[in-house]
C-alpha cells in the first residue's frame, strides 16, 4: 500500500478526472479497502476539498465546487497546455493580462524542472492588437456578467455604444436580448443573442456593452440558424450565406511554404504541394479584391482558376504598370480599366 500522502494525491487526481466515482472503483484503482477510501476522503475534506458522498446503489464520491480554490493537480500535458494558454492571454482582449501573468508565475514555481524545460522549448510571444484598434479591450467584469447571463439563460438588458465617429443622436433605449453565446473572433469578443425588440439574431461587440441590472426573466434557448455558432458568426462577418460562400472564390499556386501562408490567410484553404510551394483557395467580395489579397504574398503566383481571377490579375498589372510610369496614363472612369469603345 502506498504511503498516506502519495495515496491522498492519487485519490485527489482520480476525483478531479471524473464527475462521479463509486467507492469500490476507487478502492480497486488505489488497491486499498473501501474503508480506507472513506478515511482518505475525510482527510481531503479536512484540507478544504468539497467532496460529496452520494447515497444509493450507485453511490460514491464527487468533487464539487467550493467557496474557495483548493490546490489542484495537473498531469504533464495539462500543465504545459495551461502555461502556453496563459502566455497567449494578452491576445484575447479579455482584460486579464496581469492576472494571467501572476497565474503563469505560480504555475512555473511548482512545475517540475523537466516540464519547465518542455515549456521553454516552445517559446510563445503574445502580440496584442495594434494600438490603432482602440476600444476593443474588454472589461473582465463585463465578460463575466455576460457569461453568467448566458449560463443562467436570463434576458439581458444593456446600453450599446455607437461606433466611434458616428452620429449618436438622441439617447437610445437599452437593448433587450436573449444571450446565447460568447465568442472570440478576430481579436475581439462578441455576444450572439436574439434581439427581442427586432425579433432577429444579432452579434454585439462586448467592448461596447454596458450591462444593466437587474437581469430579466429566464428564457427557453432558441435554435441558432445552422446549429453551429462558429459557422453562424463567420457567415455574419462575411455577409454571405455561410462559411466559404464568398461571391468570388479562386485558386492559385504560391511559391511559398504552406506554413508561411497559413499564418496570414484566415478563412482560406492552404494545402502543401512541396516544401516551397502550396495551393491557396481564397474568397473575397470582388475579383479585383481577391487578386489584390493574393498579391500581398511576396511570391510567384500561378492562377489555377477561374478565368475571372486571371483577368483581374491582368487588369491590376496594367494599373500597377501605369502607376509605376511603365505605361501610358489612362483616364480614370471609376473602374480598373477604361470602358470599351461603343
Amino acid at each position: 500500500m502506498p504511503k498516506t500522502s502519495a495515496r491522498l494525491l492519487a485519490l485527489l487526481s482520480l476525483l478531479q478526472a471524473r464527475r462521479h466515482w463509486p467507492g469500490e472503483d476507487l478502492a480497486e484503482r488505489l488497491r486499498i479497502s473501501t474503508r480506507t477510501v472513506r478515511r482518505d476522503v475525510d482527510r481531503l475534506r479536512e484540507l478544504g476539498y468539497p467532496i460529496t458522498t452520494l447515497k444509493g446503489p450507485d453511490g460514491g464520491y464527487r468533487l464539487d465546487a467550493g467557496s474557495r480554490m483548493p490546490p489542484l493537480l495537473f498531469d504533464d500535458e495539462q500543465a504545459v497546455a495551461l502555461a502556453v494558454a496563459l502566455q497567449t492571454a494578452a491576445t484575447t482582449g479579455a482584460g486579464i493580462e496581469e492576472s494571467a501573468a501572476r497565474a503563469l508565475n505560480t504555475v512555473r514555481q511548482v512545475m517540475p524542472a523537466r516540464l519547465r524545460h518542455r515549456m521553454d522549448a516552445l517559446p510563445v510571444t503574445a502580440v496584442g492588437r495594434p494600438a490603432g484598434r482602440a476600444g476593443s479591450r474588454v472589461d473582465g467584469a463585463v465578460l463575466m456578467a455576460l457569461g453568467a447571463a448566458v449560463h443562467a439563460g436570463e434576458v439581458l438588458r444593456f446600453d450599446y455604444a455607437v461606433r466611434a465617429g458616428s452620429d449618436s443622436g438622441a439617447p437610445r433605449p437599452p437593448r433587450r436580448v436573449e444571450p446565447h453565446h460568447l465568442v472570440a473572433w478576430g481579436g475581439r469578443w462578441y455576444l450572439v443573442a436574439w434581439d427581442l425588440d427586432r425579433s432577429d439574431w444579432r452579434t454585439f461587440r462586448v467592448d461596447r456593452i454596458v450591462p444593466r441590472s437587474p437581469a430579466g426573466p429566464r428564457f427557453t434557448p432558441r435554435e441558432l440558424p445552422g446549429g453551429d455558432v462558429a459557422a453562424f458568426v463567420s457567415a455574419r462577418f462575411r455577409g454571405s450565406g455561410g462559411p466559404g460562400e464568398w461571391p468570388c472564390r479562386g485558386e492559385v499556386i504560391l511559391g511559398l511554404p504552406a506554413a508561411s501562408v497559413s499564418l496570414y490567410a484566415r478563412d482560406a484553404v492552404v494545402e502543401e504541394i512541396a516544401p516551397d510551394r502550396c495551393r491557396l483557395v481564397l474568397g473575397s467580395w470582388s475579383w479585383a479584391g481577391l487578386a489584390a489579397d493574393i498579391g500581398r504574398f511576396d511570391a510567384e503566383i500561378e492562377v489555377v482558376g477561374p478565368a475571372e481571377l486571371r483577368e483581374a490579375f491582368a487588369r491590376l498589372a496594367r494599373r500597377y504598370a501605369r502607376a509605376a510610369g511603365c505605361a501610358p496614363a489612362a483616364p480614370l472612369p471609376g473602374r480598373l480599366d477604361p470602358p470599351p469603345a461603343p
